[in-house]
């Protein structure tokens, strides 16, 4: 997998991807504190910033996005890391939670609406983190020179066109 090194728009994703983080971040308090005294798991009609939670989610949510938030913050690859795995995980999540709504393994409290945010934050933060790749000059020059290379014998390959 080739990703691009030091993408122009690094600094755009990192935002997106931190305004992700803030979202969770707020998203995990006023749902805390809006479920506080309920039981941990609980499937009643709390919610929080139009999303249904309950203290599980609300926590999870907290941590996911002080991590998140952290990671756009610090930056040097590490937002990089964190972006690709986190989105990678929010897809699954919102793609597991929806197979799982209607049953009692629902433990998050998760409705259609909470998978579509689910898919939009796991989506902007996986471009996040294809884009917030970051090196040294040398390192993005040999990233292109291979992502613009063809194989021998490639029949697609784009052929350097000859004027005579």
């Amino acid at each position: 997998m080739h990703l691009p090194v030091n993408h122009r728009l690094r600094p755009q994703w990192r935002f997106l991807a931190g305004l992700c983080g803030a979202y969770l971040l707020v998203f995990g308090i006023v749902g805390a504190v809006r479920s506080a005294g309920e039981p941990f798991f609980s499937r009643a009609d709390t919610d929080a910033l139009g999303l249904k939670t309950n203290p599980a989610f609300a926590w999870l949510s907290i941590i996911v996005g002080a991590v998140v938030l952290g990671g756009a913050f610090i930056g040097r690859n590490i937002d990089h890391w964190i972006n690709m795995i986190g989105g990678a995980v929010f897809l699954l999540a919102g793609l597991f939670m929806l197979l799982l709504m209607q049953t009692p393994a629902n433990k998050l409290n998760f409705e259609v609406a909470t998978t579509v945010v689910s898919f939009i934050i796991g989506t902007i933060l996986l471009i996040a983190g294809m884009y917030g790749k970051v090196g040294t000059p040398a390192e993005a020059i040999a990233e292109e020179v291979l992502r613009h290379s063809t194989r021998p014998g490639d029949k697609f390959a784009v052929k350097p066109h000859a004027n005579k």
